[in-house]
């Protein structure tokens, strides 16, 4: 149960500005233990994220989890990079710290700053305000990396949360870059580079009393290679923005659909493979959109006949284009989970998905999805359902169905238990 007690006379921290209910309240949960009944107030919380403002997993996990901290009235403080000025939420306030001219691009919308760490002083200050209980940090990011400090400055324990396989990512970039070589080396050097990352990543993650991870294989690996207790994190949904009911189109034609980075990790150069195998089975009247950005868009251009590139879409104009789809192609083998998986679904999209990573572990094989091996198998696979539209259709209301009993407030709800057992004490929910 939850009590919501006026928090009168409260004072705004220096420099922030006020948003929602100006009569801040606190809100705290109870806690029923076996031997009492004494209240329990919930752990304050500084999360310190790689993404906020940007396109991407972690990005959409973290405004949900902001808006979730929000709804909940629990004390929490964002920080990440961005320009926009400190802001005071009721119980949660946010923090953005520029970068400046010694960032460097990992992505076309995201960068790291060696020299962050000009920032530390304020940030310190404003978590000596705060006071938190726990520092929760996102991934070796510049903005990870200086939460980390800043916890052990303050002798605040760290849960840390894994989102991406950077090890895998940077591997296949270089892979990549050195494509003019012989197959062979290529693929040596990229399986040294990746052991290196790990090894990298799995010390950097030892700083966490807690660890969370998206999926079952990286609750393992974590654990075996940190020996930390590791929790699992899935992410939830928006089912009413991702919703069947926004779908417009009705010029007949089968649409095969992506959303995401157009990067050589995610696998994108398969989208040929799928579309030489729709032509070679007789099959014409269909498209594949891309949705997103990236190194690899201006291949996919050149290579595919059929593709049509809207470029990078929010909102709104994200869910229609969803909605428009008849089957999602995602053809990673890195990705640590996938929300654009869920987002296809919520959408009524039934997902063909590849056996590397977390997006075997979100489509219920037959019903929501189907699971391939190799680029071969993901063609195939794509034919067979455009061969079967009573089986497409079939999936895209089990689809629906599926998502619908996915929810953001039970994967945070999870979270919260990392917190308790970090902090070494009972569950506060």
């Amino acid at each position: 149960m939850g009590i919501c007690v006026p928090f009168k006379g409260t004072t705004v921290p220096k420099g922030y500005l006020l948003q929602g209910n100006p009569g801040l309240r606190l809100s705290v949960q109870l806690s029923v233990s076996r031997q009492n009944e004494s209240p329990m107030p919930p752990p304050r919380v500084a999360f310190f994220t790689d993404s906020f403002h940007e396109v991407n997993g972690v990005a959409q996990t973290s405004r949900q989890f902001t808006a979730f901290a929000t709804r909940r009235q629990l004390p929490f403080f964002r920080v990440n990079a961005g320009t926009a000025a400190p802001v005071l939420d009721g119980q949660v306030r946010s923090m953005e710290l520029e970068r400046g001219g010694a960032a460097f691009p990992v992505e076309k919308d995201m960068s790291f700053d060696p020299l962050l760490m000009r920032h530390r002083k304020r940030v310190l200050t404003a978590l000596q305000d705060f006071q938190p209980d726990v520092v929760h940090i996102t991934g070796p990011s510049d903005v990870g990396i200086l939460g980390a400090v800043l916890a052990n400055r303050l002798k605040v324990p760290i849960v840390a949360s894994w989102h991406t396989n950077l090890h895998e990512f940077g591997a296949r970039r270089l892979e990549t870059a050195l494509n003019f070589l012989p197959r062979k080396p290529i693929a040596s050097l990229g399986r040294s580079a990746e052991a290196v990352m790990l090894s990298a990543c799995a010390l950097y993650y030892r700083l966490g009393r807690v660890l969370l991870a998206p999926n079952d294989e990286l609750v393992e690996m974590l654990r075996d290679r940190t020996g930390k207790p590791v929790f699992l994190m899935r992410r939830g949904i928006d089912t009413t923005l991702f919703d069947p009911a926004k779908r417009t189109r009705t010029d007949g034609k089968l649409v095969f659909g992506y959303v995401g980075r157009i990067t050589a990790e995610k696998g994108v150069r398969d989208l040929a493979v799928v579309e030489r195998a729709l032509e070679a089975a007789g099959i014409e009247n269909f498209e594949i959109r891309v949705v997103g950005h990236g190194a690899e868009l201006e291949w996919l251009q050149q290579n595919l006949r059929h593709g049509v590139f809207p470029g990078v879409l929010k909102g709104e104009a994200l869910a229609g284009a969803y909605a428009d789809f008849d089957v999602f192609l995602f053809p990673s083998r890195t990705d640590t989970f996938g929300n654009v998986i869920f987002e296809a679904l919520a959408s009524g999209v039934p997902a063909i998905v590849t056996d590397g990573g977390g997006p075997k572990f979100l489509v219920e094989e037959g019903r929501t999805g189907l699971v391939t091996s190799n680029a071969d198998e993901f063609a195939a696979t794509a034919v067979r359902l455009a061969r079967d539209p009573a089986k497409l259709q079939e999936m895209r209301v089990a689809a629906r169905e599926y998502a619908m009993r996915q929810s953001w407030d039970a994967v945070f709800e999870e979270v919260y238990k990392a917190y308790d057992l970090a902090l070494q004490r009972p569950a506060a929910t």
